[in-house]
């Protein structure tokens, strides 16, 4: 060739690559084919980029990229995701430097699904039916037989072909990610934290991003409620209401008026309809429109959203009917000792703050547990369940207890454990009713080992009876009971300090220690 011909074939490259995106995508809603070249001659190049410039398949255009060995073919592979097709030379920098990148593709990049077109000029050199059988390419061609036509031909049917393996492959992942996804929906209580977990289990099947909206709609009434927002519209979070001048409003009004999704681009809403007669609207704007086989995976997991959501409902049912019972025993033990209605709701705070500031610590971390933080605070409130057994001339006593009537009262410990165990033992797994019981029990035992009613030491004890012991001792210092007065601030801290490592778990001193230097408030009834 000639160096005349060789600037022309130099300008037809500088004119097809300034026709290129600088960005490699074109309108939001078009994404490119990409087509790698590999072929240590220039002019090949040249003459495949010319036969191309002009091919389209399904509306969507070619992004041509240029690889002139095949170790740079491979880093430009490594590097850049959904190439998909590689029109590849076999003689490069080494006779058989196309075969190599061809198994490198698949052995170690794990690519199943890129098509590979082998293109030689020495068909001899590498014979087509070894070069079929022993390395997975789609296609063999001589180079002197790929006329236009047979090149266009040949890419267009890699294209379809990648297209038909690529959806099967997404179909997989999200079908895996349908099942991970509706596995964790139903681990999560917090209905603000669900939708975000499904906004994000939707955001993940699409693979566009985080952008998205999740709207409730209870019953029919027409009041339509920002649950959760993410991504750009994370500022609806701040809205109780969707706003209806927002730029998604009306395509969530039409699914919640027809009562069927939308897929309306950019605006795509997911509608739902639950047997608690919730209707809920998910909308997410990918920059491109969504592919049937995405509709049809994300009608799919609107499915098991639905009962997520209903199983939701039903949880937080069973968990208000759960506090409910607890408040109802304690207002029980509380009725007949009038005096302690404000000590078990002080005891619930300081109990439930007290725990957070161990957590924060790093004490006891395998103790400190979410489960404990979340349920503590209301358990405390049966410590003295126990009590509703002993007497009246001896629980309302305002005297000093002789030693019988002393045994007598802390008989409540064991009394108080057993009822909650047994009811405890209604329920599956860890409930309120659970830590209320190690609280009862447990919360009269000393670290020495010294308390009652079992004579339990250091962590044997429970660590929410080691938490509400201190709280319990701390607050009934403070104030009046039937048989004292309240004792000053200073003197109550300095006696729970000295009974740490005795009587007290001395982290949980500590901890208290600490949030009395913060505030030094702590425990103190307002004025």
């Amino acid at each position: 060739m000639t160096d005349s011909n060789a600037a022309d074939d130099n300008w037809l490259i500088d004119e097809d690559e300034d026709e290129l995106p600088a960005s490699g995508l074109g309108a939001p809603d078009q994404r490119l084919w990409r087509v790698l070249i590999v072929d240590d001659d220039v002019d090949v190049h040249a003459v495949t980029r010319l036969a191309l410039r002009n091919v389209s398949f399904k509306g969507r255009e070619l992004e041509l990229f240029s690889a002139y060995s095949g170790r740079e073919a491979f880093d430009i592979l490594r590097d850049t995701p959904d190439i998909a097709l590689v029109l590849l030379d076999v003689v490069m920098e080494t006779d058989d430097a196309g075969l190599i990148l061809a198994r490198r593709i698949r052995e170690e990049l794990h690519n199943a699904i890129v098509r590979v077109v082998l293109r030689t000029g020495q068909p001899g050199q590498a014979p087509e039916q070894r070069v079929i059988i022993e390395y997975d390419i789609n296609d063999y061609k001589a180079k002197t037989e790929l006329t236009t036509q047979k090149l266009f031909t040949t890419v267009i049917s890699a294209l379809r072909a990648y297209e038909s393996l690529n959806m099967l492959e997404r179909s997989r992942i999200g079908l895996g990610k349908i099942l991970a996804g509706a596995t964790n929906l139903y681990q999560i209580h917090s209905l603000r934290e669900f939708a975000s977990g499904v906004l994000n289990q939707v955001s993940a099947i699409l693979d566009v991003g985080s952008d998205g909206v999740l709207c409730l709609m209870q019953g029919d009434t027409g009041v339509t409620t920002v649950v959760a927002a993410t991504g750009h519209y994370s500022t609806l979070n701040e809205e109780e209401l969707m706003p209806t001048g927002h730029p998604l409003w009306p395509t969530i009004a039409k699914a919640f008026a027809e009562k069927k999704s939308q897929f309306e681009h950019p605006a795509n809403v997911l509608f739902i309809h639950t047997q608690e007669n919730r209707e809920v609207a998910i909308s997410v704007t990918p920059p491109w429109p969504l592919a049937q086989i995405q509709r049809d995976l994300l009608e799919v997991f609107c499915q098991r959203i639905a009962a997520a959501f209903d199983n939701l409902y039903m949880f937080g049912q069973l968990r208000k009917a759960q506090e409910a019972t607890v408040v109802a025993l304690a207002d029980l033990a509380e009725f007949r000792d009038k005096g302690t209605g404000g000590h078990v709701r002080r005891v619930q705070l300081l109990s439930s703050s007290l725990a957070q500031r161990l957590h924060e610590r790093g004490a006891y971390p395998d103790e400190v547990t979410p489960q404990l933080l979340e349920m503590i605070g209301l358990a405390s409130i049966l410590h003295d369940v126990g009590k509703v057994a002993t007497p009246d001339h001896i629980l309302l006593k305002p005297g000093i207890h002789t030693p019988e009537e002393r045994s007598e009262m802390q008989q409540h410990a064991a009394v108080g454990k057993t009822i909650l165990e047994r009811a405890a033992n209604m329920v599956d797994g860890v409930s309120y009713l659970t830590y209320g019981a190690q609280i009862a029990g447990g919360h009269h035992e000393h670290w020495d080992g010294n308390g009652y009613p079992n004579q339990l030491k250091e962590r044997a004890i429970p660590i929410a009876a080691r938490i509400v012991a201190v709280v319990d001792v701390f607050d009934s210092l403070l104030h009046e009971r039937p048989y004292k007065e309240p004792w000053p601030h200073t003197e109550a801290v300095n006696y729970i300090k000295e009974r740490a490592g005795k009587q007290f778990d001395p982290e949980v001193v500590a901890a208290l220690l600490d949030m009395i230097e913060r505030d030094p408030t702590v425990g103190r009834t307002p004025e």
